[in-house]
């Protein structure tokens, strides 16, 4: 089967893949090749894919998942590659959120604050499993 994970500024990947593993707004799910056709909503988190038995891993922030006739599209506003991913300053995005989120500040942006940390916890998810 063939993915495509497509941001509005590039497209991230573009092969053929065995499986591929990705977290909905309801949950993690996964695709083996002729799955049924499904569309999901996609949450923050880490889709892994796996071709020839070697996995490899990608943040999506959010989109929209689509597979139909062996074919997937992950739209997302925002993806990277797990082994492209600068850990040193994907700890200090979560390190700076989570002192945001500490402040217990009234005028604080509560669900900005929470939405960075889980991006940055992707982020350093994608690259520990690399």
């Amino acid at each position: 089967m063939h993915l495509k994970i497509i941001t509005h500024e590039k497209v991230v990947f573009d092969e053929d893949v065995d499986e591929i593993y990705t977290r909905g707004t309801d949950g993690e799910f996964g695709i083996l090749p002729n799955h049924v056709p499904i569309m999901s909503a996609l949450d923050i988190g880490v889709t892994k894919v796996v071709q020839n038995g070697q996995s490899s891993y990608f943040t999506t922030m959010g989109g929209v998942f689509q597979f139909k006739d062996n074919e997937a599209v992950i739209l997302t506003p925002t993806a990277e590659a797990g082994k492209d991913i600068d850990v040193a300053r994907a700890k200090e995005a979560l390190e700076r959120a989570q002192a945001r989120l500490a402040e217990k500040n009234a005028e604080l942006d509560i669900k900005r604050s929470e939405a960075a940390v889980a991006r940055a916890l992707a982020r350093l998810k994608a690259t520990m499993s690399d």
